[in-house]
C-alpha cells in the first residue's frame, strides 16, 4: 500500500482492513476447527495429517505474507504520522521535499523489513499455526478445509478481497471519524490535564495573626 501523510485514522483504518480480512478468511477454519475432538491433542499425528498440514500452510503462504506486509508497514505509517505535525510546522517551502524524503524512507523501511518478517513468519508457521492445526484438526477437517481453499470459489472470494476491504473502509472511515475526532480530542485534553504540574501551593497571606 502506499505509504503517505494520512489522517490520524490511517492506523484504524488499516487494522479495521487487517481484521476484516482475517476474519473473512478465518471462518471457514473456525467452523471446521469446532469439529475436532477433544481428544486429538493427545492422540499421535500421523504422517498423512502431517502432509495434509503442510499443504493447508502452503496454500496459506499468501495470507503470511499479507501479514508480514502489514506488520511491516505499522512503524513506519505510525513514524509518518507521528512526523507529519513536525513537517507542517517547517517552512512551507521545505514541507513538500522533506515530506517526500520521509516518505521514500518510509518505503524503503517497508521493503527491507518485509522479507524479514516474512521468512521468519514463514519459518515459524509449522511450529505455530501448523500445531494447531495438528492438534485442533481431524484429517477429514483438513481436507475439507483444503478443498476450500483450492476451490474457485474461495480463489474468486481472495481475488474480490482488496474491493470489499476498500468500499467497507471508504464507507468506515468517515462514518466514525466525527465521534472518534471527539472522543480524541477529550482523550488529549485528559492526557494534558495529567501530566500537568501540580499548581504551586499559595504563600500564607501577609500579616497573618500569630
Amino acid at each position: 500500500m502506499p505509504l503517505q501523510f494520512r489522517p490520524r485514522h490511517a492506523a484504524l483504518a488499516a487494522a479495521a482492513a487487517a481484521t476484516l480480512a482475517s476474519a473473512l478468511a478465518g471462518a471457514p477454519a473456525a467452523r471446521a476447527a469446532t469439529s475436532a475432538p477433544a481428544a486429538a491433542a493427545s492422540a499421535p499425528v500421523s504422517a498423512a495429517k502431517k502432509q495434509l498440514v503442510a499443504t493447508v500452510l502452503r496454500l496459506q503462504q499468501p495470507g503470511i505474507e499479507a501479514l508480514a506486509r502489514n506488520i511491516a508497514q505499522q512503524p513506519a505509517v505510525q513514524l509518518l504520522q507521528q512526523a507529519a505535525p513536525a513537517v507542517q510546522r517547517l517552512p512551507p517551502e521545505r514541507r513538500e521535499a522533506v515530506a517526500r524524503d520521509l516518505q521514500a524512507d518510509a518505503r524503503q523501511f517497508v521493503e527491507a523489513a518485509t522479507p524479514i518478517v516474512r521468512d521468519e513468519a514463514t519459518k515459524l508457521a509449522p511450529s505455530t499455526v501448523g500445531v494447531v492445526l495438528e492438534q485442533s484438526f481431524t484429517e477429514t477437517d483438513l481436507r475439507q478445509l483444503i478443498a476450500w481453499l483450492e476451490s474457485p470459489v474461495y480463489r474468486k472470494f481472495q481475488q474480490h478481497d482488496p474491493e470489499m476491504q476498500r468500499a467497507l473502509l471508504e464507507k468506515l472511515v468517515p462514518a466514525i471519524r466525527g465521534e472518534l475526532d471527539t472522543r480524541l480530542r477529550a482523550l488529549q485534553q485528559t492526557a494534558l490535564k495529567r501530566l500537568a504540574p501540580p499548581p504551586a501551593a499559595s504563600a500564607p497571606a501577609s500579616g497573618a495573626a500569630k
